[in-house]
């Protein structure tokens, strides 16, 4: 199951998110999203659990709680919506 975590600390690691889920059960994969222009964490990523109930426990625990300073924002991601491309040659 992949879990969007949302409103992390901007100094969160992808290790710090690992061994925060890790209680729950294996982290297969941990990606923080991170901004091109700034190089700067956008504050919210996604973490891989393969065991899906281990998952939702996850999910029950963390979310709301504080971590780092920040009350994370955690639930089962969502698929990525098309969004429509932006043509910047037609202007007017």
């Amino acid at each position: 199951m992949q879990i969007y975590v949302g409103n992390m600390s901007y100094q969160s690691t992808e290790e710090g998110i690992k061994e925060l889920f890790s209680q729950f059960g294996e982290v297969e994969n941990v990606k923080i999203i991170i901004d091109r222009e700034t190089n700067r964490s956008k504050g919210f990523g996604f973490v891989t659990m393969n065991d899906d109930s281990a998952a939702q426990n996850a999910i029950d625990e963390l979310n709301d709680k504080e971590y780092e300073g920040r009350t994370l924002r955690i639930n089962e991601a969502k698929p990525r919506e098309e969004r429509p491309r932006r043509s910047f040659n037609n202007r007017y």
